[in-house]
């Protein structure tokens, strides 16, 4: 028999000490209760209610088990909520990636909403880059991470994307640090410093064909992933960069110019498994999105999407293009 159910009735039965009373607010007929009863009965062993007089009364093996069959049926109730909230996504561990150039202010904000929405999930967060990323959600190795774009890939599935508008960091002392904006074009001549093609070949084959649109091919790329290591090659004249204006604040010696009509943005959205997705897995991009999209300090770096395209949660396998 299902012994709970049967511990849910004998509940019942026994506050009211009524069948027919018990039956009603079982919502069933008092013959079937009574047929349960005798059969939880049978399983048990034991007698659990006196029937010889005109009230039932609880026998002392009736009385011993309403306690523990309250025990048990609560019991029952936390594993269901607790599974509950696993299958939403609001409790357990979630593995989450995150590139390693996130600015410090916005990793902060992500992890104090992270808490504050989802205090039982435990965010074991990890600096990787989007192609160690894709490749560790690939293997399974992590649940969602926040990868830089376009990244093809048909087994992920894309949250609301962020775009960072880039400009270009050269040396203060450069004589085309004394024009307001740039174009790519005058960037002719200059090496251009990315990070390594692996990091992100998406992005950094996007960069590349975007500079070349506009006029700017490389003499060399330069590759550096650290960005102490990348603004120690501007400061040292091997070449530009094209980065956030957040990127150069604590380096006086270098300076961030806007590009003339904003050819170049990082997007960055959240990304997940298609085949296994965590059940955290939304939530952490609809916090992403909401946290990479707030209106920064200064409005050159982190811009607003359109006006007329809200922010929407909208999951698609195609790649976001930057």
């Amino acid at each position: 028999m299902d012994l709970l159910r049967g511990l849910r009735q004998f509940v019942v039965v026994a506050e009211e000490l009524h069948f027919g009373r018990a039956a009603e607010a079982l919502g069933i007929a008092q013959p079937p209760l009574s047929q349960a009863i005798q059969r939880l009965e049978r399983e048990l062993g034991v007698e659990l209610f006196d029937r010889s007089r005109r009230q039932i009364a609880l026998t002392t093996a009736g009385r011993l088990l309403l306690g523990e069959a309250r025990a048990l049926l609560a019991a029952e109730e936390r594993a269901r909520g607790l599974m509950r909230m696993v299958r939403d996504g609001r409790l357990g561990t979630l593995r989450a990636g995150v590139p390693p150039d996130t600015p410090a202010t916005v990793l902060q904000a992500l992890l104090r909403r992270l808490a504050d929405r989802l205090p039982a999930v435990d965010v074991d967060l990890h600096e990787l880059t989007t192609g160690e990323q894709v490749r560790m959600l690939a293997e399974a190795r992590l649940d969602v991470g926040l990868v830089h774009h376009p990244v093809d890939d048909a087994d992920l599935l894309f949250g609301p994307p962020a775009r960072v508008r880039l400009g270009v960091v050269l040396p203060r002392a450069s004589p085309l640090a004394t024009a307001d904006r740039l174009t790519l074009a005058d960037l002719a001549g200059h090496d251009l410093i990315l990070a390594p093609r692996a990091t992100a070949p998406g992005w950094y084959d996007h960069v590349l064909d975007v500079c070349r649109r506009h006029g700017f091919t490389p003499g060399r790329v330069r590759h550096a992933r650290d960005p102490e290591f990348v603004l120690g090659l501007v400061l040292a004249g091997r070449g530009v960069t094209v980065e956030a204006q957040h990127a150069v604040r604590r380096e006086p010696r270098v300076t961030w110019r806007p590009i003339v009509d904003h050819p170049l943005h990082r997007v960055v959205s959240a990304a997940w498994s298609a085949q296994a997705p965590h059940p955290a897995a939304e939530h952490f991009a609809r916090i992403a999105a909401e946290t990479l999209g707030e209106p920064s300090r200064d409005p050159m770096e982190v811009p607003a999407l359109d006006a007329e395209r809200p922010w929407s949660v909208v999951f698609a396998r195609q790649p976001v293009i930057g």
